[in-house]
């Protein structure tokens, strides 16, 4: 079975090479090559995860050199379970952008490298390699959301390279400290030299503590370090929005819990109380802020966006408690985001292309106008509020009961306090799109900007002048995912908790 990892890899990025190659011999043949990948990634991706969930942690070293000096790709329970949402997301979103645009090969060669990158990242057990895999994502992330056809998206885009450098760069800073210290970059042979606090300087360790989630903070968008965030999901296509906002600060926040605890471990945050409160701080001022800046927006992707900083507080908080029904319950709420967000931003974009509607004024009696996106928009919303037996309320039951159980009560205060505030900026878009009327005149206008010219925003490179099967399919399917994952949840945490205790038992 180890022989199957490198191919969780390899798949998606031979993807990117085909895509790119066949638009040679025929445009518009990308999204083909693009999907055949994605089914073989996601057919990868769930034989790795049932045999890791069956028979524990799988190992491949690249090259057949031993650890610590080869690269080491790793599958447990909780690589296992961003690796299948990688793939499964990355496929769902194909769907939608099969008549959403950008339709040119080259933006799918990049989709499919972003999914390559986003994957290697997920399964590494090198810091270094890591990085290399953080600087492929963020490569591909920058080129997608340039790739809409208005001047914003070139500016977003710019503006998340900008950022993105820097918290790459504060990453890789961050790793030569604890090279420096340690004399490997195996994550697993890290933890184990850093944990002999007498043979490492704890100025170098607490250095490359700082850098390393500094730079992953700004990946993951955790206030104030988020400034890129809004920008890049309100000018991309609404196809990349979905994709960006469901599984690049995922995978980021993923590669902050899998940093902090293999290689620095609960040690090293018990003795040095300053990087527990680094955790702590981001996360609590972005629960709070985030949804203070969500309620306040107007336009529907700018406060999703916010919303996203928001939730994002809300895993960082789960890694700060550091126990293992918060950690499960971070792992949970990862992946219902994923769902929850992309869906949203999809649901937004169907919205746009049928009513022209993208902000909160415009959505007035919108489930007359488009039944189908306001229905799933409806559903995803609830999911984010937490309610149950949505996945939304499972992750956030888990990071509560982790609190309590850490006596952590202002924290869980804070938590309750972000849910009220979810409740207020989604609300009123609920209020107005089910329990208001339409306003014909505006209604007229918008539908007639759209036809004209607000499509070709909306989308890149031939985006739709109506919603397709596809479309339809992917945002209620993204709805139904909101409540099905939300029975499967207490189960699927049954079955993680062993991985998480793991762990958390790392040196």
């Amino acid at each position: 079975m180890s022989d199957l990892v490198p191919f969780a890899v390899a798949v998606p990025i031979l993807g990117s090479l085909v895509a790119f190659a066949a638009g040679v011999l025929r445009s518009k043949s990308g999204w083909a090559v693009a999907v055949a990948a994605s089914v073989a990634q996601l057919a990868v991706a769930g034989t790795l995860a049932a045999s890791a969930f069956g028979d524990g942690r799988i190992e491949y070293v690249v090259g057949g050199f031993e650890v610590p000096y080869g690269i080491e790709l790793v599958v447990d329970g909780l690589s296992a379970t961003i690796l299948v949402l990688v793939a499964a997301v990355s496929l769902g979103v194909l769907a939608y952008a099969r008549r959403a645009g950008p339709r040119s090969n080259a933006f799918y060669a990049i989709y499919m490298l972003l999914v390559a990158g986003l994957s290697g990242m997920t399964i590494t057990g090198d810091l270094f390699n890591m990085y290399v895999f953080l600087e492929i994502t963020g490569l591909a992330a920058y080129a997608l959301v340039a790739s809409g056809d208005r001047g914003r998206s070139a500016v977003a885009a710019l503006k998340y390279l900008l950022v993105g450098t820097v918290g790459a760069s504060l990453f890789l800073l961050g790793i030569g400290y604890a090279y420096i210290g340690t004399g490997t970059l195996n994550m697993v042979d890290l933890g184990q030299k850093l944990a002999e606090s007498a043979a490492v300087d704890p100025t170098l360790a607490q250095a490359a503590f700082a850098l390393i989630v500094v730079g992953l903070f700004i990946k993951v968008a955790v206030f104030p370090l988020h400034t890129w965030q809004p920008d890049a999901y309100a000018g991309a296509p609404d196809t990349v929005s979905a994709l960006i906002s469901a599984l690049v600060s995922t995978v980021a926040a993923y590669a902050l819990l899998r940093v902090v605890y293999t290689v620095f471990g609960t040690g090293f945050l018990d003795a040095n109380p300053v990087a527990h409160s680094i955790l702590l701080g981001g996360a609590v001022i972005s629960i709070v802020v985030g949804s203070l800046l969500a309620v306040s927006q107007n336009e529907v992707k700018r406060m999703l966006a916010y919303s996203s900083v928001s939730q994002f507080g809300l895993i960082v908080a789960a890694i700060a408690i550091g126990n293992g029904t918060a950690l499960v319950g971070a792992t949970i709420h990862l992946v219902g985001h994923a769902v929850m967000k992309g869906g949203l931003f999809l649901s937004a974009g169907l919205v746009a292309t049928e009513t022209g509607a993208r902000t909160v004024d415009e959505f007035d009696g919108l489930v007359e106008r488009s039944p189908v996106g306001a229905g799933a928009f409806g559903v995803l919303v609830v999911s984010m509020v937490g309610v149950p037996p949505t996945i939304g309320f499972a992750g956030k039951w888990y990071v509560a009961l982790g609190a309590v159980e850490a006596g952590a009560w202002s924290l869980l205060a804070v938590i309750v306090a972000s849910t009220l505030l979810t409740l207020a900026y989604f609300g009123r878009l609920v209020e107005r799109m089910f329990f208001r009327e339409p306003d014909p005149e505006s209604a007229t206008k918008r539908a007639g900007a759209t036809n004209a010219t607000e499509n070709a925003d909306a989308v890149a490179d031939g985006g739709p002048r109506s919603a397709s099967p596809g479309m339809y399919a992917t945002v209620a399917g993204a709805a139904v995912l909101a409540v099905a994952l939300g029975f499967a949840a207490f189960g699927y945490g049954d079955h993680l908790q062993p991985t998480i205790d793991t762990l958390l038992l790392s040196p």
